[in-house]
């Protein structure tokens, strides 16, 4: 397993933005994908927005247009920037990537410990 640090949550009134990011600790020798999934209270996780190497982004409807997943200047960060944001878009932000870490000859999947971002006035 490989740990994801995960940084940019908080509290932003509704049309604010914020930024995600996530960077894996130790070295990697393969990068499988990484992306961003969310969690409200009572509510299941979901995907939010992914991307795999060589693909474009893939985003749910609910967020497309007003969010944005990018790499970071070392192709195993992963950014999100989150515009225009909405009191739906409360939840607890969870990064995950698939990774073969070095010395490893698998990939794993791997999750962050999460960031809160709420939005209300």
């Amino acid at each position: 397993q490989v740990k994801l640090v995960e940084s940019g949550g908080g509290w932003v009134q509704p049309g604010g933005s914020l930024r995600l990011s996530c960077a894996p600790s130790g070295k990697i020798v393969s990068n499988g994908g990484m992306g961003w999934y969310r969690q409200a209270p009572g509510k299941q996780r979901e995907l939010v927005a992914f991307i795999f190497p060589g693909s474009v982004p893939q985003y749910r409807d609910s967020v497309k247009g007003r969010f944005s997943i990018s790499r970071g200047d070392n192709e195993n960060t992963v950014l999100m920037q989150m515009d225009d944001l909405k009191p739906e878009d409360t939840a607890v932000y969870y990064c995950n990537a698939r990774l073969r870490p070095q010395g490893s000859t698998a990939y794993t999947t791997n999750w962050g410990q999460g960031t809160q971002v709420t939005v209300s006035s």
